[in-house]
């Protein structure tokens, strides 16, 4: 995998780039992630803040923070979305569908009990978050 990836918003007008590898990558499937990326699951990669960069169109990028735990960005232009940055945690998640050349591989489902998409790939399935992020670590059943 190379260790730089590229991708931008719906329209172009906003252009994100990732550095090195992420810190980890799943499924979110919360009802909030599920409203904002208007599917039934939300595939995340969460990277460290310096490992994250907008060499172009930074003046398009707008800002919705339903809680101080997500800053949600999108393009202004195009409304394409693009990030999540997560202060608390010190990470930010880059959407999947914005970074289209990573190669995508997750291991884990997160918020799992708020499914409505079950999925079988053999994958943990937490029932919120893990527990060094707040939740209570627990694991469900698929």
């Amino acid at each position: 995998m190379s260790d730089l990836h590229s991708g931008t918003c719906f329209c172009g007008a906003v252009e994100v780039q990732v550095t090195g590898a992420p810190e980890a990558m799943g499924y979110c499937h919360c009802a909030s992630c599920r409203s904002w990326s208007a599917g039934p699951v939300n595939a995340f990669t969460l990277w460290k803040p310096e490992n994250v960069k907008v060499p172009r169109g930074a003046e398009h990028i707008g800002h919705f923070r339903k809680t101080d735990m997500s800053d949600r960005q999108f393009c202004t232009q195009c409304g394409g979305h693009l990030m999540t940055n997560h202060p608390p945690l010190g990470l930010i998640d880059v959407y999947a569908a914005t970074i289209p050349s990573i190669d995508f591989k997750p291991g884990v489902h997160v918020n799992y009990a708020e499914t409505v998409l079950p999925m079988k790939d053999g994958l943990p399935k937490l029932k919120d978050f893990p527990s060094e992020f707040g939740g209570s670590g627990e694991a469900i059943p698929e």
